[in-house]
C-alpha cells in the first residue's frame, strides 16, 4: 500500500478514521489535521475540506519539520 499513498492523494483515499487536529486557529473554524499513517508517514490535510488532498511526510521530513519550527526557522511567517 505504500506505493499507492503519495502527495495529494484525496484525504477520503486514507479513511475517516485516526485524523486528530494538534493545531487550529482560536476561531475554530480552519484546522489542520495529521493522521500517523500504517508505515510511520504523516498525512496532513486541512479540516475545512477533508476529502481534498493531503500531503504526506516521511518520519525523517516531518522530524526535520517539526524540529525547525522548534528553533524558531519559521519565525517569519508570523
Amino acid at each position: 500500500m505504500h506505493h499507492l499513498i503519495r502527495n495529494g492523494i484525496p484525504s477520503r483515499q486514507l479513511g475517516a478514521r485516526g485524523w486528530s487536529k494538534p493545531w487550529s486557529d482560536d476561531a475554530g473554524g480552519a484546522c489542520v489535521e495529521v493522521k500517523k499513517l500504517a508505515d510511520g508517514r504523516v498525512a496532513v490535510r486541512q479540516s475545512t475540506d477533508p476529502d481534498g488532498p493531503a500531503l504526506v511526510f516521511t518520519p525523517r521530513e516531518m522530524t526535520s519539520f517539526l524540529s525547525g519550527v522548534k528553533a524558531g526557522d519559521a519565525d517569519f511567517l508570523m
